[in-house]
């Protein structure tokens, strides 16, 4: 949840929103946004996936994210290693340009299943992999558990996701004191609301189990998660299920909520590691020259 530089805090939850009604609107920024993830060698549709790595691979951002600014590295990172990689954008607010993620977490689920569809469309690929950041690792639980989505993806590795909801580091347990504020949230950032443990889109997601049948999960945490409280709520219970802090791997990754899903290249071979788990090779501190 809320990958965004300083954009972890209640107040700027609330600056958002009520900027939404002075913003332009997103359209004008869409078409140089493509051109830009395309030019990296990302979101490129005539890409066809090689016996090295025959399922394309789906970036979800999260909250606060969009298709571009959550990949500058991790998607070069894996086009450079020969994977077909596309991203998109999800749960855009009327008139709230560049910030994402933030409306109903349903809906953004929706949108993920028509973007899968495209991918394997162009590419011809049968199945695809997921590897989302905070929003982007827990929503697809929803596409693969109530939309059909496990018939199209073999894998989806999340990193820093909020699986279980977050307390936002007991934020979310002020709220009730502030009268109004809830509501306020609740109908102008339904994203934000989905996201507080204990929702009932949290609820629904996780009742009768975490995981659903063939499909392989791997979560990837820092316990200096200073948004998914407490960071091993993150965490997935099932089969075909791998837990993994990111210090047991390197003891110096100081990586917190943001940049062990934006920038961490110990983090990065560990996605990559997920993606490819018969040529897996051992994540250490020095991962990050690999």
């Amino acid at each position: 949840m809320l990958p965004w530089k300083h954009a972890l805090r209640t107040l700027s939850v609330l600056l958002l929103t009520a900027a939404a009604t002075l913003a332009p609107t997103a359209s004008a920024q869409a078409a140089p946004a493509q051109t830009a993830a395309t030019s990296r060698g990302w979101n490129d549709f005539s890409c066809k996936p090689s016996a090295a790595h025959p399922r394309p691979v789906v970036l979800v951002h999260g909250t606060f994210g969009n298709s571009i600014d959550n990949w500058l590295v991790l998607a070069p990172y894996l086009v450079n290693r020969g994977y077909c990689v596309f991203s998109l954008d999800y749960g855009q607010l009327p008139n709230v340009p560049f910030f994402h993620g933030l409306g109903p977490i349903e809906k953004s689920a929706e949108q993920l299943d028509v973007f899968v569809d495209k991918v394997l469309a162009a590419t011809g690929a049968a199945e695809a992999d997921l590897v989302g950041h905070s929003q982007g690792g827990m929503m697809p639980r929803h596409y693969l558990k109530f939309l059909g989505g496990a018939e199209k993806i073999n894998a989806l590795v999340g990193i820093a996701p909020d699986n279980h909801g977050t307390t936002l580091l007991g934020l979310t347990k002020l709220l009730p004191y502030f009268p109004g504020v809830e509501k306020f949230i609740s109908e102008n950032t339904p994203g934000l609301a989905d996201q507080v443990a204990g929702s009932p889109f949290i609820t629904r997601l996780n009742e009768g189990g975490d995981t659903v049948p063939g499909v392989t999960y791997t979560v990837i945490a820092t316990k200096y998660d200073e948004v998914v409280t407490p960071y091993r709520s993150g965490f997935l219970s099932g089969p075909n299920v791998t837990n993994i802090v990111i210090q047991d791997k390197c003891a110096l990754d100081l990586s917190e909520h943001v940049a062990i899903g934006t920038v961490d290249r110990v983090t990065f071979h560990e996605v990559e590691n997920a993606l490819d788990p018969a040529h897996a090779t051992p994540t250490t501190c020095l991962s990050v020259i690999g």
